[in-house]
């Protein structure tokens, strides 16, 4: 399937004009400065570069857009009109467009481009720790992580979703000292227990490991005895971790969330052959007795081993890096954690390259960070007796929520669709919500808001892809497959030109959001396209109108464009409400 991005066609035509109409431009010179139109009123698009380039080649903007223009290919081009001191606004042919959306209709990735070289993407998100709940800050990693993977994954690049949980370290030395004296049965596996229990068993072993002179001596000779591979520590280990992951596995599958884990133990052999390689090489050095990697430009060193010969998240996260260059052969990876992160995450990569791990010309690294959830009252999100949030808590009220809603309005659902209903509703709409806040930005959680049927909120998306499918069932010549075939579709009215244009911006908004990871760029997208349909669908008869064939397909296309980009964001679809 050939390209179909808009801005491709212009940034090619635009491209060979500026060539020819100043031929001594330099290649570094000839980037296209492309932006959607601010307003209907200026057109679709607006080339900016004149500005740009005012001052190498010494000329007022306005004299070298009107050069650009008069080199310009004009074919499909409805008007091309020079602005105040020289912007060029762009406005394309219907026929163009509708020409354009045929294909689309026909393409089963939407004319979302392809890539050339199918590259290995590795997505790090999530990361819970073992032995304690999941809360409502692993919330946003999760579904970022995702919308993340899914996006890749439907580009057409080859993902890896990992799980990078916390499960090795001290505190796997005081839980199994504690549980051997307190709860053996369980370490023995003889007796079944829950995540809540070894909460508390943590809670109270750490209080017991600052109490206790004696248990801290055991619980540091347990750690010694897990890393050193001893069965019965390996064994008890192991048992925790199941406990755990059961927990974790009912919130994945709530959210149809999908991760290979891969946890800071499944790094642990590396690390001491890390530390000897960089220590070898120079590049680490001891510090107050620590071996720590200086980085210029930061105040803090990355501490690979501490005074005792303990490792850190530092030697973890390097080895990580490592693995993922050698052995999985990423050529971008990314990572999702929360902004508290970002320090860590820089200078993770600037040791990495000192230390030759990774090559940032060939492999592409990212990290996602992220603000927090707030509550009504502006702080971090919390219980009403002040404790963090359980994360399974929050989505099982949101569900039950939803249900009260959905009885609320008045419809034709019975009782059993209300059932069936409600979980998707809920979750889909806390997912949106925060998806739809920019995620550099902490944004409040609030059911009342994210579950309202008008706005930016998943209810909205989901009534509208209703509506779209209830349009296509009522026409009596609703077989799109053969539609597709026999009829062609024609763009009259500025409605259908301006839901149009934004179906053919599918593949922009997915490219801009593979390039700065935003999702909040594709549920912007769907909002807009779920309103320009609203209008469409008021402007422009559908059934019974003399251009049913042509508006049946558009419908066809919202419909397929609004399902995919939900299923990106990860969110199920639904045929009634």
């Amino acid at each position: 399937m050939e390209d179909l991005l808009l801005t491709d066609v212009l940034t090619c035509k635009f491209g060979q004009a500026l060539k020819a109409a100043f031929p001594s431009l330099e290649a570094s010179e000839l980037s296209i400065e492309l932006t959607p139109a601010t307003a209907e009123k200026f057109g679709h698009y607006q080339v900016n570069s004149a500005m740009r380039l005012s001052r190498s080649l010494k000329q007022p903007p306005r004299k070298i857009a009107e050069a650009i223009v008069q080199h310009l290919d004009k074919e499909h081009l409805l008007q091309v009109e020079i602005a105040g001191p020289g912007f060029i606004n762009i406005t394309f042919e219907s026929e163009f467009l509708a020409s354009l959306l045929q294909k689309v209709l026909l393409d089963p990735f939407l004319g979302v481009s392809r890539p050339k070289k199918i590259e290995r993407i590795v997505v790090e998100f999530s990361a819970p720790n073992i032995a304690k709940e999941m809360h409502v800050g692993h919330l946003r990693s999760t579904i970022i992580g995702e919308s993340i993977a899914r996006l890749f994954e439907f580009l057409g690049y080859d993902v890896l979703r990992l799980n990078h949980i916390g499960d090795w370290g001290t505190a796997f030395g005081m839980l199994i000292a504690y549980m051997e004296e307190e709860t053996p049965e369980v370490l023995l596996g003889n007796l079944k227990t829950d995540l809540s229990h070894l909460m508390h068993w943590y809670r109270e072993s750490k209080k017991r490991f600052d109490a206790s002179e004696e248990f801290k001596t055991r619980a540091r000779l347990k750690v010694v005895a897990l890393q050193g591979g001893d069965a019965q520590a390996k064994k008890a280990w192991e048992i925790i971790c199941d406990i755990s992951r059961k927990a974790f596995q009912e919130i994945y599958d709530l959210l149809e969330v999908t991760l290979i884990e891969r946890g800071e133990s499944f790094y642990n052999p590396e690390l001491p052959k890390i530390v000897n390689d960089l220590e070898k090489r120079g590049i680490a050095q001891i510090s107050q007795g620590a071996t720590c990697i200086f980085i210029e430009g930061f105040d803090l060193p990355l501490m690979i081993q501490k005074t005792d010969g303990g490792y850190t998240y530092d030697t973890t996260d390097l080895a990580a890096m490592k693995q993922r260059v050698e052995v999985e052969k990423a050529d971008r990876i990314i990572v999702v954690t929360d902004s508290g992160q970002s320090l860590h995450f820089k200078l993770i990569y600037e040791a990495s390259i000192k230390a030759g791990y990774l090559d940032p010309k060939k492999v592409r690294f990212d990290h996602v960070p992220f603000g927090v959830v707030l509550g009504l009252d502006g702080k971090k999100f919390r219980t009403r007796s002040g404790e963090t949030e359980k994360l399974i808590d929050l989505l099982q009220a949101a569900i039950v929520k939803a249900k009260e809603i959905l009885k609320q309005r008045e419809h034709d659902l019975t009782d059993e669709e209300v059932e069936a209903l409600s979980p998707i509703l809920g979750i889909d709409a806390v997912k949106y919500a925060d998806l739809a806040s920019n995620r550099i930005s902490d944004y409040v959680f609030s059911y009342d808001r994210m579950l309202r049927f008008e706005g930016n909120t998943a209810a909205f998306i989901l009534y509208s892809f209703v509506r779209v499918n209830g349009i296509k069932r009522k026409a009596k010549d609703n077989n799109i497959e053969k539609l597709k075939k026999e009829a062609k579709i024609t763009l009259k009215h500025s409605s259908e030109i301006t839901l149009a244009l934004h179906l053919l911006r599918f593949g922009e908004t997915l490219q801009t959001f593979s390039e700065e990871l935003t999702p909040h760029t594709l549920t912007e997208y769907l909002y807009l396209l779920a309103q320009k349909f609203n209008a469409f669908f008021r402007d422009c008869q559908v059934v019974g109108s003399e251009d049913e064939a042509s508006r049946l397909l558009i419908c066809e296309i919202v419909s397929k464009t609004l399902e995919k980009g939900l299923h990106i964001l990860g969110l199920r679809t639904v045929d009634k409400m």
